[in-house]
């Protein structure tokens, strides 16, 4: 089984990719995991004038290396193979198109566990990648 695993450093992230890593092991042929962190570059943008866009790029993607760190600590631990994605631009999109790109057969998420009202006032990640996604979405909390 191939999942797709995103993570953003948060403690519910962290649990997806530990669920992930259960999920993987119960089963007879095993698989692999890769994790993708997605960091948004549009409010960066204006940013680029003035410091260059490789500053930009280096620091997003120090943010998501950052942001990988105890998700691939904790698939070390458990022995599960395991990959990385880095990309910017709209999260819940960059992530449900790498999913579909890589041909995954689960994609798992970490849910933030806020209330009904401010996912309809704020919006979710997690929503979102779900309406997107052509293949199958599982939420963590």
């Amino acid at each position: 089984m191939k999942l797709l695993v995103a993570t953003d450093g948060s403690k519910n992230a962290l649990r997806a990719v530990k669920y992930a890593a259960q999920l993987l092991g119960k089963l007879a042929d095993a698989g692999s995991i890769t994790l993708i962190s997605v960091h948004d570059d549009v409010a960066l943008r204006h940013a680029r004038r003035f410091v260059g866009k490789q500053a930009v790029e280096d620091y997003l993607r120090e943010m998501s290396e950052q942001d990988l760190v105890e998700a691939r600590k904790a698939l070390d631990e458990a022995g599960i193979a395991h990959d990385m994605m880095i990309r910017t631009g709209h999260v819940a999109t960059e992530i449900a198109e790498a999913a579909a790109r890589g041909k995954f057969d689960l994609l798992v998420l970490g849910s933030k566990g806020r209330t009904a009202l401010k996912d309809l006032l704020i919006g979710s990640v997690a929503r979102r990648v779900a309406e997107l996604s052509t293949i199958p979405v599982l939420l963590v909390k």
